[in-house]
């Protein structure tokens, strides 16, 4: 993991996960911590770096279908983060139940 975390902080779930990015579908890894959601892409992507999501910062969760190009629904294992800033990031992962339930503990949204 590239991200530095805070003092306290430890990742509590991790997944291999792609991230909607326009019609790019960035591959990486998703960890979640007890403050973040954190999005890092491989270096071999077209689009790098990392997304990060304070849990403080989460208006919404809900399951959705994968996009292909951005578009076309092709699988229902979708991820999808809503923010206070107006964004939805999408994350295609395995298992997203778990990660729905664990986030929501942490926000205390349960």
């Amino acid at each position: 993991m590239q991200t530095k975390l805070e003092a306290g902080e430890a990742i509590i779930r991790k997944s291999p996960a792609n991230h909607q990015r326009g019609i790019e579908a960035v591959g990486g890894k998703l960890y979640l911590t007890q403050q973040r959601l954190i999005f890092e892409a491989h270096a071999f992507n077209v689009q790098t770096g990392a997304t990060v999501v304070p849990l403080p910062s989460i208006t919404a969760l809900r399951k959705d279908w994968t996009l292909l190009f951005g578009a076309i629904p092709v699988f229902p294992n979708c991820l999808v983060v809503s923010s206070q800033a107006g964004e939805d990031n999408r994350f295609t992962l395995y298992r997203r139940t778990p990660w729905i339930e664990e986030i929501q503990k942490l926000r205390g949204m349960t």
